[in-house]
């Protein structure tokens, strides 16, 4: 089973709160509504229904080029 994450900030319309981290520790590129929402890696953890994952905060949202 993969590692998760969750996601804490951003836009309340988010599909997941909780996804997959390719690599933990590194910053996660969510895409969303035309472009993508940027969560970075916090020393903090959340228990949840599959057990403590790490939490990512938002800090930015870029456009994707058309």
């Amino acid at each position: 089973m993969p590692n998760k994450a969750v996601l804490e900030g951003g836009p309340e319309d988010l599909p997941e709160r909780s996804v997959p981290v390719p690599t933990p520790g590194e910053d996660l590129k969510i895409p969303h509504r035309g472009g993508y929402e940027h969560f970075r890696s916090t020393s903090r953890t959340q228990d949840g229904p599959e057990g403590r994952q790490p939490v990512y905060e938002w800090w930015e949202r870029t456009e994707i080029a058309e």
